[in-house]
């Protein structure tokens, strides 16, 4: 699936640059996720409270991709990631020196957290400029599996919070965005087939277009999903099992790391047999596994093992989608990389904010998991019904060099 030819086709310091950029922007991304049990415990706050601060760094990263999808369009994917990752930096750094002590304070953290979770609308972009058609598959998969930073946070957030206090852990968290950050600097280069910078009227004019929205609905189910329970997993372990909260890490980490490191698989995978079937069967076994979450198992072996499928499912599904936007909009991917993951983070704020509400209305996470099976479902039918037509005008083997 990677040969000779795929490293000779693009710029590998620039793919490897815009990996690690998103690995460690993801990484404090899902940050207050990771930290949920000892500041929900520090704090006193109850289950939708916690829903809430978990997916509030998730809804302001989906708001700003679309900001970033329009800064890269107009200056470039270099200079719009030197932007961002500034912000986060000096951000993290002033909630360190304040000791953040307040739910409020937590909020702020998370809309700053939210920067770090729009560098997807510009590490994609960055990378495929790169590459040809028929190896944007597996570019894309290379550079969106620096959602793997997830686990980072997973492993180690928990572990460093229990040792030098929760405050801390977001200063230590600068050490590795300033070197992720030197490292973009000094090898991230734009691709020289850049796209003419446009009327910013015309930018979201690709929202005329119906494929679009449903390019926007496929990944609000499959990034929504990874992400969402990215940041919510050490939550529910610890709430639903009792799991101490490193042990909780640990499972989350499990399961992000699963979700994560199939994504250049679901990529090269949709490359071999086509996006469209890659996704469609992605979308039945992610329903399946929401549906058996939904029922609280006894045994947290079990749960574990269902949910590691699901993400593993869902991860290899962000890899298929973007096999297949940049087929169908080449001279938009900037814009359109945007609003794609904006609906991905909205499907993650979804998903986070129903758990704990759930659990707060209802004493159980049943609701929120059935929930969003069922919109997996939906966005199948919706595959289903479109893919006939994509295949027959973009997808035709006339139209494109790579499958549909």
């Amino acid at each position: 699936m990677i040969g000779k030819e795929f490293f000779k086709a693009g710029h590998t310091p620039t793919l490897a640059s815009a990996f690690f950029y998103f690995d460690m922007s993801f990484m404090v991304w899902v940050l207050l996720g990771s930290l949920g049990v000892q500041i929900a415990k520090d704090l006193d706050l109850n289950a939708a409270e916690k829903g809430l601060m978990v997916a509030l760094p998730v809804l302001a990263g989906a708001l700003l991709r679309i900001v970033n999808g329009v800064l890269v369009d107009r200056i470039g994917p270099k200079r719009a990631g030197t932007l961002c990752q500034i912000i986060v930096i000096v951000g993290l750094l002033i909630a360190w020196m304040l000791k953040v002590d307040t739910y409020a304070g937590v909020l702020a953290v998370g809309l700053v957290l939210g920067v770090a979770g729009s560098s997807f609308a510009i590490a994609l972009p960055l990378a495929s400029r790169w590459y040809p058609p028929q190896y944007q598959g597996v570019a894309l998969g290379i550079a969106g599996a620096g959602n793997s930073g997830t686990v980072f946070a997973s492993l180690f957030a928990p572990g460093l919070a229990n040792l030098f206090g929760w405050q801390n852990v977001l200063g230590l968290a600068t050490i590795p965005l300033i070197v992720a950050f030197l490292v973009y600097l000094v090898f991230a280069k734009d691709s020289p087939d850049q796209p003419a910078p446009k009327p910013l009227a015309e930018y979201l004019s690709v929202l005329k277009i119906g494929d679009a929205w449903w390019f926007m609905l496929f990944y609000g189910v499959t990034f929504g999903g990874f992400v969402g329970l990215s940041s919510s997993l050490t939550i529910y372990f610890n709430t639903q099992y009792g799991l101490a909260p490193v042990m909780a890490g640990f499972f989350t980490a499990a399961c992000v790391f699963a979700g994560s490191m199939v994504r250049p698989i679901g990529g090269a995978l949709a490359d071999r047999i086509g996006g469209i079937r890659t996704l469609s069967i992605m979308y039945v076994v992610a329903a399946a596994a929401l549906t058996v979450m939904s029922f609280g198992m006894a045994d947290v072996r079990v749960t574990l093992a269902v949910v590691i499928c699901g993400m593993a499912a869902l991860g290899m599904g962000n890899g298929a989608v973007f096999q297949l936007v940049p087929q169908r909009f080449r001279n938009e991917i900037g814009v359109m990389t945007g609003l794609v993951g904006m609906t991905g983070g909205i499907g993650g704020f979804y998903l986070a904010s129903s758990l704990g509400l759930a659990k707060q209305l209802t004493g159980s996470y049943q609701a929120g998991f059935l929930g969003f099976a069922a919109l997996a479902l939906v966005a199948l039918v919706g595959l289903t019904s479109i893919k006939k037509q994509w295949r027959t005008t973009w997808g035709a083997a006339s139209a494109t060099v790579a499958r549909v």
